[in-house]
Formats: structure tokens, sequence, C-alpha cells
């Protein structure tokens, strides 16, 4: 079912009960003071014929029933009487008697003083008239055709009212309900025709400050994550090919020339030993797109308690040892009260692989190959901070400077495959920490990684 028809009914559902509710208050309002307003009169009525023919000896029965009659106060098919205290009918204004009652009737009539009785469609009424020791009963009943009249053509009135009032309500219905899911339509459409191949195509002409407006914006700020995300993917796979056939391209040469030319011994050497470094760099690529693409977040690894300089410690030595001519010094900010300290809850070899790449970086991008990291900490977060003073990275490269296959300008000469920082945001953000980058060109770099404390943290 469409919107459109679904809000529609609804509303006309809701229309139609409240003219429904409304109806019948008025309807029972109406009867209920027709009523009341009838028996009064033909309790007065009552009380007057019964006035006259106790009271008024010149009048008889035969008068009292003429001006009964002809009275203007006269009720249609009026009927009244009058009994004594030996429940002897005294009066009637009729010669048939058509009222049924009995002793027990007029005792509670007695008993209760005034009683209203069911009569069919006639009000009955019955109550005491006291004459000094004397208490009369008195029966009295009437039609009210005109009060019913005007009740009835009421009740009609509402009747017919309530059917144009939904009908005319489900016409409305539909008619707004189209002209306000209007936007919508165009929404769609205009959504409809943006494809892979267009997502620069944004969805314009709306109110920002009603609801359609709102979900343009925020569909129109999607595209934009979405296109972002193309181009990535677009700069990922172009990035990679490149990095890919660069090795494979060498390897192929190396591989021709061995088998082209005749080569001593010496030359082949040569030849394997640089096949041995494309390989090498062919595993190292492999090994970061892995990193990039694998997902950290897995019920496999496992967190545990670690000590952050117990981690720097090691990647320090690791670094020693592949490449001995980084000289790389490690600092404390202050000296730990305790353990607890500089203990995060982390994934030891994940951490261990941030901080490698960090110092990794700071001294192949420094001309002096050095870099300073140092350990802090506070009552919620361990920081670790990795400064050098190297070539530093351009203010508008910093924004997208966690991108895989990202480099600077300025770094093109320097080998490096653009990949170590995207996974060392990814391996921080899994912690739950932050890393942030500050630097001036020529001048250094500052990296600071926030990771959140054992005792606080939770995973």
């Amino acid at each position: 079912m469409k919107i459109q028809t679904k809000i529609a009914i609804q509303f006309s559902i809701i229309v139609a009960s409240l003219l429904s509710l409304f109806s019948w208050i008025i309807y029972q309002q109406s009867a209920s003071y027709r009523e009341e307003e009838f028996i009064e009169r033909l309790k007065n009525k009552a009380l007057t014929t019964a006035s006259f023919f106790i009271k008024v000896d010149e009048i008889d029965k035969a008068l009292l029933k003429i001006i009964d009659k002809n009275t203007l106060t006269a009720l249609h098919d009026e009927k009244i009487l009058i009994f004594s205290d030996k429940n002897e009918l005294l009066y009637s204004n009729i010669d048939e008697i058509v009222i049924n009652y009995d002793a027990a009737l007029l005792d509670s009539v007695r008993e209760a003083k005034y009683l209203e009785l069911p009569s069919g469609e006639n009000e009955s009424l019955g109550l005491i008239y006291n004459n000094g020791p004397q208490h009369f009963v008195i029966l009295a009943s009437a039609f009210d055709k005109f009060g019913k009249s005007k009740l009835k053509n009421l009740r009609d009135t509402l009747i017919i009212g309530l059917i144009v009032g939904i009908l005319i309500t489900i016409i409305l219905g539909i008619f707004f309900a189209g002209g306000a899911l209007k936007p919508v339509n165009l929404f769609i459409n205009k959504i409809s025709t943006i494809t892979a191949n267009n997502l620069r195509q944004r969805i314009e002409g709306h109110d920002s400050k009603n609801e359609i407006g709102m979900l343009a914006a925020a569909f129109n700020k999607m595209l934009s994550r979405l296109e972002q995300s193309f181009e990535l993917q677009k700069s990922f796979v172009s990035h990679a090919s490149h990095e890919l056939r660069t090795p494979l391209a060498a390897l192929k040469s190396e591989v021709e020339i061995s088998l082209e030319e005749n080569l001593s011994i010496e030359q082949h050497k040569g030849i394997l030993q640089n096949i041995r470094q494309d390989i090498n760099r062919l595993i190292n690529l492999s090994n970061g797109l892995l990193q990039i693409v694998r997902p950290f977040k897995s019920p496999l690894i496992n967190f545990g308690e670690v000590r952050i300089d117990d981690i720097i410690f090691q990647a320090q030595d690791e670094l020693g040892l592949s490449k001995p001519e980084y000289r790389i010094v490690v600092e404390y900010a202050q000296e730990p009260e305790n353990e607890y300290s500089i203990i995060v809850f982390g994934n030891e070899a994940l951490l261990k692989t941030t901080f490698i790449n960090l110092i990794d970086n700071a001294c192949k991008y420094s001309p002096m190959q050095q870099a300073v990291v140092i350990i802090d900490f506070n009552k919620t977060h361990t920081i670790v901070t990795i400064k050098d003073e190297g070539i530093g990275i351009p203010k508008e490269d910093l924004e997208t400077i966690f991108a895989p296959f990202y480099r600077s300008k300025n770094a093109l000469n320097i080998s490096g495959f653009g990949i170590g920082l995207s996974v060392c945001n990814k391996i921080v953000e899994l912690h739950k920490g932050k890393i942030n980058i500050q630097s001036e060109l020529n001048q250094g770099t500052k990296v600071t990684v926030q990771l959140p404390n054992a005792d606080i943290n939770s995973i």
C-alpha cells in the first residue's frame, strides 16, 4: 500500500471517528434536554390540573376535561389521573383509562414522592399532591410529538452531515496527502537517476527547514561519502596496481636478460640478488595490503593487559636489527607511579605493528634517520609521542594522510607504499584510542597516540 493511500485512510478514519463522536454527543445531549424539558412540562401540567380539581370547587370533572383539552399548555396524547389516599380514582381527563396502574404502583409513588414511569413511547410520571392532611397521587402521561420530531430531524441531519463529512475528508485526505508527498516523489525520481557513474549529482531545490529538506541534505552527505569511498577505492586499485606492476616488470626484465644473454656466474648472482630484492618488496607490499583489508575486530584477536613501554622497546630492538642505521631514543615524560600507569588493554602484536610503522616513518623521512619516542600518561590515558626533524608534511596533505597509498608530494622520492599510517589508524581506532599528527614542512613531524588505560577500558 502506498504511503499516500495509507495516510488518506488513516486521516479519514481519525476525522470520521471524531465526527461520529461529536454527532453522538450532540444527539445524546439534545435527547436528554428534550426529555428533561418535556417531563418538566408534564409535571407542571399534572400539578395545575390537580390544583384546579382539588382547590377550585366551581370546576367539576366535565369542565376540567374541557379545560385540559383546550388549554394552550395541552400536551399530545395527554393523560392525567388523580387518586385519593384510598387509591380511589377521583379524576381522569380521558374516558378510557389507558395508564396501567395498581395499588403497588401507587404505593411506590407515595414512598418516592416523585417517580418517572416506563410507558412505551410516552413519558409518564407519578407524584404526590398535598392538600392539608390529604395526599393525592397523580399519574400523568403524554407523547412529546414535536420534541421527538425535532430530535428525529436532528438525527437525520447529523447522519447526512457525517456521511458527507467523511466523503469530503476522504477526498481532501487523498488530495493533501498527494500534495504533501509530492516532494518525496520528486525526491525518488531524482534518486533513481543517480548511479555509480554520476555520484557527483546532488538533490537540490528543497527547503532545509522541513523534513524533506533535511532528508535531502542527509542524502547529499551520504552521496559525498560514497563518492569519497569510490574515489578512495579507485585510488587504492590504481596505487596497488602501480606498486605491484613495478617490481613485476623488473622481475620480468631481469629474467629475460638472464635467459637471452650469456652471462657469467657473478652476473647471474647479481640478477638473482635483484630478483630477491624485488620479491621482498612484493612480500612487504602484499603484507601491507593484507593489513589494510583484513578485519582487525575479530573474535580470534586476543586482548589483554599490555605495558606500552615494553612494546616500544620491542619495536626499538626490531628496527635496530633490521635497520641498524636508525637512531631511536626512548624517554619518559614522567616516572610511572606504578606499572598500571602505562598499561593498556589491547593486542600486543597489533600495537607493536603500530609503533614499528610510526617509528620507521619518523626515521625514514628524517635526514638524520633519528626519532625520539616520549612515553607519558595521565589518569585516563597512556600517551606516546614520536617526534622527528624530517621533511615534514604539507598542511594540505594532513587531512588525507591516513588514506591507503596516499603519499605527500615531498615524499615520493623516498621508497614506500603509503600503507603504514592507514594501518596504524585502524589499529588505534580498534583500541578506542586517538592518533594525531602535527607537522611543519622541512621542520619535522610529531605523532601523538592516546590509548585508554587498562583500568578504565573495556573492549
